[in-house]
């Protein structure tokens, strides 16, 4: 009888691990809501200017999402994130262009290309930390800048490069068929960067991750534990470009026509700001760090407030989230609103009743 007690109680323990608990369906549920919204919801809600700018943000979520693996997961501070964007929007634009290959399957080639590239790039890195890597990273981001500003992006031409000067049509890049609007690509552009932040959680919940979280506390401690550093800084650095490809891929789309001034090797410093404010650890992170970075200025013009603004804006909240909140705004306004709703509820609740005396009880 006790030995089937014991079964018993084990197999209720099993059941209850692959149960999910209450707050973690409500996590799902949430998560599921606010998709469904995103995808049919808002593009009913606004405009033209503002689906094509939350299209950009579906983009730049994106690059935000792997350069905060690079930052947050692993410790790897890369200068270099832009480029490895233009390197991408480089590959799909001449597949693209040069074939009638499905879009998807263009998204993936992009992607691994630009796999390779920055994986290259980051094998001469891989012994660096910290400011150095900063510097190599950006040293590299420049060299490709001025590269795609001596070959072009390609136009439609002929050749390996794909660039005719003396087109005065130029063709646009061409979109799937079922997204050919731009409310269609906005949700085609959520679509690709949710796969993309699943394939990164994918990575966080499994070997990769454990070792990215050892090597981000201590490296010679990870090593201790015989963990191959150089193998998973290297894995970090193909993922991040991977996702950054497919985003180049995706941008392609989304302005059909790409021009190197476009990426600036100065705003690889922006990003990171912008993803060290949204918050570096956690995946809703990368989502606030697109929105600071392709929404507020967006905001701003449409007021009529000049976006030159905001890089004072993102040193001051550099600053704040360096000296009060290393987790960023995704970590910190969820815990200040919630102190907030502590507070109101303790000033709404009802003093409580003052006991009666002894006189007046007797």
């Amino acid at each position: 009888m006790g030995a089937d007690l014991s079964l018993r109680d084990t197999a209720d323990r099993r059941t209850s691990r692959r149960r999910p608990a209450r707050p973690q369906l409500i996590r799902i549920a949430t998560i599921a809501v606010l998709l469904l919204f995103t995808l049919f919801g808002l593009p009913q809600l606004l405009s033209l200017y503002y689906i094509d700018t939350m299209t950009q943000v579906a983009v730049y979520s994106m690059v935000t999402l792997a350069l905060g693996v690079l930052v947050g997961r692993v410790g790897l501070v890369s200068l270099g994130q832009v480029a490895v964007l233009a390197v991408g929007a480089w590959v799909a634009a001449r597949l693209l262009f040069a074939t009638t290959q499905p879009y998807p399957l263009v998204l993936l080639e992009a992607g691994l290309i630009t796999m390779v590239a920055g994986t290259l790039i980051g094998l001469p890195a891989l012994r660096l930390r910290g400011l150095y890597l900063a510097l190599i990273t950006l040293m590299l981001a420049g060299a490709i800048t001025v590269v795609l500003a001596t070959v072009n992006f390609p136009n439609g031409g002929h050749g390996f490069l794909g660039y005719n000067g003396g087109l005065i049509h130029i063709p646009p890049i061409r979109r799937p068929s079922l997204a050919g609007g731009d409310p269609a690509y906005f949700r085609y552009s959520v679509v690709v960067a949710v796969l993309m932040f699943l394939l990164v959680l994918a990575h966080i919940r499994t070997r990769p991750g454990r070792a990215w979280a050892a090597i981000r506390q201590s490296e010679p401690a990870a090593l201790a534990a015989g963990i191959n550093t150089w193998l998973y800084k290297l894995w970090a650095f193909a993922l991040a470009s991977f996702i950054t490809g497919v985003a180049g891929g995706v941008l392609a789309g989304s302005v059909h026509y790409l021009y190197s001034i476009g990426f600036p090797t100065q705003d690889s410093i922006t990003l990171l700001a912008v993803v060290l404010m949204g918050g570096v650890y956690s995946l809703w992170g990368a989502v606030v760090a697109a929105l600071l970075y392709q929404f507020l200025p967006a905001l701003l013009n449409n007021w009529g407030v000049s976006a030159d603004w905001l890089i004072i804006l993102f040193g001051l909240g550099v600053v704040q989230v360096l000296t009060t909140a290393p987790a960023g705004l995704a970590d910190q306004v969820p815990r200040d609103l919630a102190r907030l709703g502590r507070l109101l509820l303790r000033l709404r609740r009802p003093p409580a009743a003052s006991l009666p005396s002894g006189g007046d009880a007797g």
